[in-house]
């Protein structure tokens, strides 16, 4: 069973800005739990190393939070997996819509037991390619993580149909990215390391600048 440090209850944690709750933490070890029930018919992780769940998969998704608009009302996970970033996201922001899209449909199997074990009424998991999905999620989003990013050029055409006008797409990226695409955004683990993402902004049409959408989150 993995028990959350108590240290995460008492001091600030990268992207989140403050420690965790007592209920946000019951949730944290229950989803790691779930993660390592499955790992032993599924590899969903790297590892099912109790400290390794903590700073690979619950910490590191806290760290997007360093780059996700705090206006944004919702938002997509592409390539969700395991839910990484998004169901950790969703356990400490309640008051954020997410969408976890995965095509896998063991990974979709995961998904859907996490979230109902883990009563998440915000969070919806969505089985299919992001490619599929551009004209019934049509600018639904006002905020996109993915993870493994792999080749970035390649990724923005697939997701941007989703985003809405003045949303943000938020990508790992390596340190010493160049960020040519978008900003760099630069936080630090508990441990110290640099977590580095690419933060890119959709432009705003001319109908956007001349009749804003009340939704729109500040970026």
């Amino acid at each position: 069973m993995t028990r959350l440090p108590d240290a995460l209850f008492r001091s600030p944690l990268p992207g989140l800005g403050r420690p965790l709750t007592e209920t946000e933490g019951a949730l944290a070890a229950n989803y790691l739990n779930l993660l390592t029930k499955w790992s032993k018919t599924q590899r969903l992780v790297g590892s099912v190393e109790p400290m390794w769940l903590i700073e690979n998969v619950f910490l590191d998704s806290l760290c997007f939070l360093a780059a996700i608009p705090p206006e944004a009302r919702r938002l997509a996970d592409v390539g969700s997996g395991a839910g990484i970033p998004g169901i950790p996201v969703a356990i400490v922001s309640p008051e954020l819509e997410v969408d976890l899209i995965e095509s896998r449909q063991r990974r979709v199997s995961f998904l859907s037991t996490a979230v109902r074990e883990l009563s998440l009424p915000r969070v919806r998991v969505v089985g299919a390619r992001v490619e599929d999905l551009s004209v019934s999620h049509s600018q639904l989003f006002d905020a996109i993580t993915v993870r493994c990013a792999g080749d970035v050029r390649a990724i923005i055409p697939r997701v941007l149909p989703l985003l809405r006008p003045g949303g943000v797409l938020v990508i790992s990226a390596s340190p010493g990215s160049s960020g040519r695409d978008g900003d760099l955004v630069v936080t630090r683990t508990l441990n110290g390391r640099p977590r580095t993402f690419q933060r890119i902004v959709k432009p705003l049409t001319v109908l956007d600048r001349i009749m804003p959408n009340p939704r729109q989150c500040s970026t």
